[in-house]
């Protein structure tokens, strides 16, 4: 026969287990509610698409030395480092092509980044087309930061490399008209030449690079 003080001390622990159990209960679901509160029902949003866009390219061609206006839709984004980049990654994109008329290997990933920037006050050269000198009025500056391995494995020649060159700074300015003057570094440091004959010392004035006939789409 169980001893009353055994029955007592047995009925204690027991109603001491209840309530522990049911504060324990108590202590996660109010966690759990906690939890549910602090997830975010709102279904996850998709990223922006940037709207489509018509944009210019300066597209070189090797047959005849010139540079050939050309429209494309483009999804451009508004930020106007990254419109530089995606215009220019679209332009070597086209060099990089089998069919390309100014065969470069490379495309947009050549262009490692595009920095703008208020400009020295510059002006033509008569005796340089393309190149500057001090002028009076301002513009903006575009640096285009291109990879070691395009220029490594860009095809060597004055005319290629300056079509290349001029291209690059004719397609800054259609799209980007504050962009009248560019300098070129190479894996962000000076370099004299691009694959031994086109200066990337100059500044280049943008806008003489543009073509005065009309734009082909």
């Amino acid at each position: 026969m169980i001893a009353r003080h055994q029955t007592i001390l047995f009925i204690v622990l027991l109603a001491a287990s209840i309530a522990m159990g049911v504060g324990l209960w108590r202590q996660l679901d109010r966690a759990h509610q906690r939890l549910l509160k602090g997830v975010d029902s709102t279904p996850t949003q998709a990223p922006q698409v940037a709207p489509a866009e018509r944009a210019t390219l300066l597209v070189a061609s090797d047959a005849d030395n010139s540079l050939l206006a050309q429209v494309q839709t483009l999804p451009i984004p508004q930020d106007p480092g990254a419109r530089a980049r995606l215009v220019l990654g679209k332009l070597l994109d086209l060099y990089a092509a089998p069919d390309a008329a100014h065969p470069v290997p490379g495309g947009a990933k050549s262009i490692a980044q595009v920095f703008l920037m208020p400009a020295p006050n510059l002006a033509a050269n008569p005796a340089k087309p393309g190149l500057a000198e001090p002028q009076p009025t301002a513009s903006e500056l575009a640096v285009v930061n291109l990879t070691g391995s395009f220029a490594a494995n860009h095809p060597s020649g004055l005319e290629t490399e300056s079509l290349t060159v001029l291209s690059i700074c004719g397609t800054l300015h259609a799209n980007l008209p504050g962009v009248t003057q560019v300098r070129f570094i190479v894996d962000g440091q000076p370099r004299a030449t691009l694959a031994g004959h086109a200066d990337l010392t100059r500044t280049y004035l943008a806008a003489d690079t543009v073509p005065s006939e009309g734009v082909h789409p």
